[in-house]
């Protein structure tokens, strides 16, 4: 397997990327599902000391781009501009994606590289000129082989991912030589299982490669909105030829050599199910003619699923992300897609389960949890944290199943990238917490005024407010703004530095709040939900 690439002082980064997205219209909550999925990955990494880079960015050639455009009457650079500032952008600020680039293909930086990187194909003789007849999916951006298809009415022919008519396209283009890649593809696929992930879409790949590859047609003349083939401008760059190669020249192929070896290749490309063979299949095929590293991992994850239809605007199931964070805020719409759905697999979301998880997962167990600790740590100490001097086996317990969830949750998210797990690890621990407390009856244990009942009583409260200051690290990178108004709350800036600057490997060493810290009770973390309507 690839190794990513090592920065000057000898620290690899760890660079993940999402697709890059049509900007054909607004973002809907399938986009925002995988740009969420990167952020928490990338902020675990960060959480863990690591160098990182996340990029996404916008696909804005093509001729589904050009299409719309039109449709709307105004160029497709117009277009693409006004999406992007006015839909995508904002929506990436509003839900706290931590981004380390936003990379757009109309961009000189990126136009300049994939022309360059293209003709040196040519030259190396990857690419010749042929012709070709078929099945295009505009919607797809791609030709479909016939055995694809679904039948539609009146004898029409549908994409089976848009359910849309496909039309019949022949054109002189340039082609790549994919198919002399198969067996090299097989190979690297053998010696690295964990390359394509979940194992059921690496079983779709294997077999469609196996089956055989046709040589990929890597222009289009019958439009021109993209980027120019370089010796033959009356020919664009087919826009997944164009898009793929975001991932190069956004960390600075053929321009910055030191940005480029420090990061290059990607340890993991999150990818929709539907998109999968350009990453696991193209991408690959084209760096090894190059001769360029391949990515560590390519992760397809599932669909979201609304009355048992893919989320997308073109069926009418797209909602708008922001129909859901003004009502259950930001930081529950980012918990709750990665806590419901199993990272990989389809998933379907309602109104009443994201309800129930909230109520009860968020509201109960979490929220009540930090609110009523601080509460006591108030009336009974004054909001000053006490020292823990008769600590036993319930504390050891609940110390212990600290060092379990961290590790656990450590391995799923940072490791398998199983978010799903990881979160429910966390929560786990939560809901001991919450069960160590009930056992323990601190507001019982109060009304012993001994030395003796006094020192109880420190001793359960430090306990469920170290508990939280652990919590409030493990759940920075998926809920920021929650875990900071909790670090706040326990006094811990003070105390311990930054939120951002805890890291995970230290999170299980027990005793790290210090006594004497001033815990205050601020406002309601999930405060409980009006009345809505199933939409």
């Amino acid at each position: 397997m690839a190794a990513t690439g090592t920065n000057s002082n000898g620290a690899s980064a760890y660079y993940v990327t999402t697709p890059i997205y049509y900007v054909n219209d607004r973002p809907h909550l399938g986009h925002a599902y995988t740009t969420v999925a990167g952020d928490v990955l990338t902020r675990w990494h960060r959480q863990r000391g690591e160098k990182v880079w996340y990029l996404t960015g916008t696909d804005e050639h093509g001729q589904k781009i050009m299409r719309t455009a039109e449709a709307n009457g105004v160029t497709p650079q117009e277009w693409c501009d006004r999406l992007v500032e006015e839909a995508w952008k904002p929506l990436w600020d509003h839900l706290g994606i931590a981004n380390d680039d936003f990379i757009r293909t109309t961009q000189q930086r990126h136009t300049q590289r994939v022309q360059e990187f293209v003709q040196d194909l040519y030259d190396k003789g990857e690419i010749y000129q042929g012709g070709y007849e078929g099945p295009y999916c505009v919607g797809c951006e791609e030709y479909k082989t016939p055995g694809e298809l679904l039948d539609g009415e009146d004898g029409a022919k549908l994409c089976p991912i848009h359910k849309r008519p496909v039309e019949m396209l022949k054109e002189e283009n340039y082609f790549f030589k994919l198919g002399a890649y198969g067996p090299k593809l097989l190979e690297f696929y053998e010696a690295n299982p964990g390359f394509i992930q979940p194992e059921s879409a690496r079983n779709e790949v294997l077999q469609f490669v196996r089956q055989g590859l046709q040589d990929l047609s890597i222009s289009r003349s019958t439009f021109d909105w993209g980027i120019p083939i370089p010796w033959d401008p009356k020919h664009v760059i087919y826009v997944w030829v164009d898009a793929l190669l975001n991932y190069a020249t956004a960390v600075g192929y053929g321009a910055d050599p030191a940005k480029f070896d420090a990061t290059f290749p990607a340890d993991v490309h999150l990818v929709g199910k539907d998109i999968l063979r350009f990453h696991a299949v193209i991408w690959p095929a084209m760096l090894m003619a190059q001769g360029l590293p391949l990515p560590k991992r390519v992760v397809a994850n599932g669909w979201l699923m609304v009355g048992g239809e893919k989320m997308s605007k073109s069926n009418l199931t797209g909602i708008a992300p922001q129909d859901l964070t003004s009502h259950f805020g930001v930081d529950a719409y980012r918990w709750y897609f990665l806590r419901a759905i199993q990272f990989g697999q389809d998933g379907s979301f309602s109104w009443e389960d994201f309800t129930a998880r909230y109520t009860s997962e968020l509201a109960n167990d979490f929220g009540n949890l930090a609110s009523r600790v601080a509460a006591m740590i108030g009336k009974y100490f004054d909001g000053k944290l006490p020292a823990a001097p008769a600590a036993g086996a319930a504390e050891q317990a609940v110390a212990a199943g600290l060092a379990k969830a961290v590790a656990e949750a450590d391995d799923r998210i940072g490791e398998q990238i199983d978010f799903a797990g990881g979160i429910a690890a966390i929560f786990e621990f939560v809901r001991q917490v919450n069960g160590y407390l009930t056992e323990q009856q601190p507001w019982k244990v109060a009304k012993d005024t001994t030395d003796e009942g006094q020192a109880r009583l420190a001793t359960i409260l430090y306990t469920a407010a170290e508990s939280l200051r652990a919590v409030a690290v493990l759940l920075n990178p998926v809920m920021p703004t929650t875990a900071a108004k909790l670090w706040d709350s326990l006094g811990a800036e003070a105390a311990l530095g930054a939120l951002a600057d805890q890291r995970i490997g230290e999170t299980a060493d027990w005793g790290r709040l210090p006594a004497g810290v001033t815990v205050t009770k601020g406002d309601i973390l999930f405060p409980r939900l009006e009345e809505k309507k199933d939409a």
